[in-house]
């Protein structure tokens, strides 16, 4: 389980100062972060270390991460982010 000040910290580096990409992720932290299983959550914490033109690359479809952990976590963002907005 993550503590509130873990989530407080995660919650602003979700924010990468790319409007494009804090429409995305901080959403995703704010209400599905954590439903995620210590799995997921870890994932999406390694996803922070990226560079912000790899995860607009992602987030956009353009390309898929070769890593496999990392295209795991990709693809929930992607399907969060594409159900609240239908």
């Amino acid at each position: 389980m993550i503590s509130d000040n873990d989530y407080s910290r995660l919650l602003w580096a979700s924010r990468r100062g790319m409007l494009e990409l804090d429409l995305i992720m901080v959403p995703f932290v704010e209400h599905r972060f954590k439903s995620l299983d210590a799995v997921n959550q870890q994932r999406f914490i390694d996803l922070l270390e990226c560079e912000d033109n790899e995860l607009f690359a992602w987030f956009l479809g353009r390309v898929k991460p070769e890593d496999p952990e990392q295209a795991a976590i990709v693809e929930q963002i992607i399907d969060y982010s594409q159900s609240k907005s239908d």
